[in-house]
């Protein structure tokens, strides 16, 4: 199955009504979420992603709909499918929260992989608007080439402390890019950083056709 092509159908507008007011990136989080879980209600849904339930109630109708959600006493399931589309998101990132970093501009820091990416990235100024268009304040982009983290452009690297835990972590390999969502909040910052990621995947896939 095409996961980005079922994330794509999520979030758009069904007419004549409005559009969704979450992202692709929240609906990935919901699918780990859930897909973490033996069952998980919409209440807690709600408060992990920070939206109202009302907005997580019509994500999961969706889901649902889509064949990737359950619902039983137990809360909610991921499906088969729903497995199967998550993995292959998941096929593309690695992640991990991250703290104590001198190259980003907000309090909290979400870091994401995304595999071979390099040739999809210029400066790292594209980047940081679609985490900005997310909700985050910003994000920083580092290039991997087997042996340094470092910013397009300016070639300048993170403290040592940072890239040796971001290369522990995330295991880059040369051409891999990690994207840094920062924002007020924790899920801020992970949207950002997800939603930069995604837009990636979608470009290599687009250059892969």
């Amino acid at each position: 199955m095409d996961a980005l092509k079922v994330l794509i159908r999520i979030t758009s507008k069904t007419a004549p009504g409005m559009s969704p007011v979450y992202s692709e990136a929240h609906v990935l989080i919901v699918l780990q979420l859930i897909g973490s879980s033996r069952g998980i209600g919409r209440q807690k849904l709600s408060k992990e992603i920070g939206v109202g339930e009302g907005t997580v109630r019509t994500l999961i109708r969706r889901l649902t709909r889509e064949g990737l959600v359950e619902s039983s006493r137990r809360g909610l399931t991921l499906t088969n499918l729903g497995r199967e589309a998550l993995a292959d998101l998941l096929r593309f990132i690695e992640e991990t929260e991250l703290t104590n970093t001198e190259v980003t501009v907000g309090t909290h820091d979400y870091a994401v992989l995304v595999k071979q990416a390099a040739n999809h990235i210029k400066s790292g100024v594209e980047q940081r608007d679609v985490a900005l268009l997310a909700g985050a304040k910003g994000a920083t982009t580092l290039m991997y080439d087997g042996e340094r983290l470092y910013m397009p452009g300016i070639g300048l690297e993170p403290e040592k402390s940072t890239s040796k835990y971001l290369i522990e972590r995330l295991k880059p390999e040369n051409g891999d890019v990690i994207i840094i969502g920062s924002s007020d909040t924790i899920i801020s910052a992970e949207i950002g950083a997800k939603s930069v990621a995604l837009n990636l995947i979608k470009e290599i896939n687009q250059q892969s056709r």
